[in-house]
């Protein structure tokens, strides 16, 4: 395994590549990250790793477009460091981006795979009730951390209306 690649940041707060011997910017970060590459950016004059600091640095450049991150959701986090759930809030946040990827990847592969006409269309169809899912889970995840009632399920929100209108239909037919 090759060492990772490292990016010197000096006191004027410039960012230095010792791998291109280039100065870059928050920009060309966020292009590491895209492009999965492996690297680490290390403060020039102490020699603290501020990986963590940086990869901060370009969530909020890019939260200043158009917002991820709702300000309740920002709020919940901060009021979760230093509690006792602190370690499981940002394992469960980690967990819940992972499957939301491999949920897109697998997606991907059966459009590419079925010759699905309007892959884009599927796609965002599904990302939107995938999204819609992880909001329903991030809000009883943070109910439950305030001590409020969570709903029972935990499916999708198609499928709990269908599951829902199963049991109108079922109520009816009785």
């Amino acid at each position: 395994m090759s060492e990772p690649r490292v990016i010197k940041k000096y006191p004027n707060r410039r960012l230095y590549d010792t791998a291109e011997s280039r100065y870059i910017t928050l920009a060309d970060i966020r292009r590491l990250v895209i492009d999965k590459a492996d690297f680490v950016v290390i403060d020039q004059k102490s020699t603290e790793d501020i990986t963590r600091s940086i990869l901060l640095q370009v969530i909020t450049e890019q939260e200043s477009g158009e917002p991820m991150m709702s300000q309740d959701f920002l709020s919940q986090v901060i009021r979760s460091y230093g509690s006792a759930m602190q370690s499981f809030v940002g394992t469960y946040l980690e967990n819940s981006l992972k499957l939301f990827s491999n949920q897109q990847q697998q997606m991907r592969d059966r459009m590419r795979d079925s010759g699905t006409p309007d892959p884009f269309s599927a796609f965002a169809n599904l990302t939107q009730k995938n999204l819609e899912f992880w909001r329903t889970m991030q809000d009883q995840f943070f109910n439950s951390m305030n001590g409020a009632p969570t709903p029972r399920s935990n499916k999708p929100p198609a499928e709990h209306e269908a599951s829902e209108d199963t049991k109108a239909h079922h109520k009816d037919g009785e």
